[in-house]
């Protein structure tokens, strides 16, 4: 099975969760709750990382990790090293306790944070494990609202995304959480850029600068070919402006449809942003709006020979 890629870099986000070989339980008892906490703490003070906030259940866990130190990977392998070796001394067994490598997804804090930290708290209640996220005894969401003391959690990060006062921001964040309780919550992860990114547009082409340094070559990296052909929003309409010998307001804003229609193409054939992140390059184009634009253009230079001609010349002038 092809490995994924890992995006490391300093102050970075992650999402970050494994499961049990087999979906099997990792943790057969309250001390081991504790336990895979300790190995936390441990990892804090070797690594130097940050948890803003965490869910353990029985067959698999989340975490969301800061890594200031661009570190991901010594961190993750210490914790799960550690446990495994703990519960194969308990419960007298060998091999693999977790069911391959851990998947880590790059989050955009700004967009993405607070709202994956109530899906992420309000799991054991969709599990049907409580009815009160507050009553899950092995999350970070006690802390939230001042029920419980977890000394490894930095919950101000997201705290005073609700609020600049703490009592406030734990009343705030709480009823934040609450009102999702019985809805049909979207999981803020279920659009992944390259399979290892979870962003606006803008901050997938900050990363996609990051990775043009690594090596993406490597036919055992998952997602590599996603990764290797996309091009950035704005080199696309850096170079679109320049074979067009228009500005880039021209483009965007539709005054010469057809060059809008060259853009939001390219978007979708050389980029791999979503419809959502196209549409606010484009003056906030709906989803739908970027679909129909791009079925439209593509049924038109399938009529079109000279017009499909140009735009394969584009594409290969956008992609050197």
């Amino acid at each position: 099975m092809a490995r994924s890629l890992r995006v490391q870099y300093n102050g970075a986000f992650y999402h970050v969760t494994a499961r049990g070989n087999e979906k099997k339980r990792i943790y057969f008892s309250n001390p081991d709750y504790e336990k895979f906490k300790y190995y936390i703490n441990r990892a804090q003070d070797k690594y130097q990382f940050v948890l803003h906030c965490f869910v353990l259940m029985v067959n698999h866990y989340h975490l969301v990790i800061e890594t200031p130190f661009a570190n991901l990977n010594s961190i993750m392998h210490y914790i799960n090293s550690s446990y495994t070796n703990y519960v194969n001394r308990k419960m007298k067994r060998t091999g693999h306790l977790l069911q391959g490598r851990y998947k880590a997804i790059l989050i955009d804090h700004d967009s993405y944070l607070l709202e994956l930290s109530r899906y992420l708290h309000l799991n054991p209640v969709r599990a049907g494990i409580v009815q009160r996220p507050e009553d899950y005894p092995h999350s970070s969401y006690g802390s939230f609202i001042g029920k419980r003391s977890d000394g490894n959690i930095c919950r101000d990060f997201i705290l005073r995304m609700v609020s600049q006062h703490e009592k406030k921001a734990m009343q705030a964040y709480r009823n934040f959480v609450e009102q999702a309780m019985g809805t049909n919550l979207d999981n803020p992860l279920k659009k992944i850029y390259g399979g290892v990114i979870a962003g606006e547009a803008s901050f997938i082409t900050n990363v996609m600068g990051k990775l043009a340094k690594l090596d993406l070559s490597d036919d055992d990296i998952a997602n590599r070919r996603t990764l290797r052909l996309r091009y950035t929003p704005d080199e696309i309409m850096e170079q679109l402006s320049l074979i067009l010998n228009v500005d880039r307001d021209t483009i965007v804003n539709g005054t010469m449809r057809d060059y809008r229609s060259i853009a939001i193409y390219l978007m979708k054939k050389c980029t791999g942003l979503t419809n959502k992140d196209i549409g606010q390059i484009f003056g906030k184009l709906s989803y739908s709006g970027v679909s129909k634009v791009y079925r439209r253009f593509e049924e038109k230079i399938g009529k079109d020979s000279s017009l499909r001609k140009k735009v394969m010349e584009i594409m290969s002038n956008v992609k050197g």
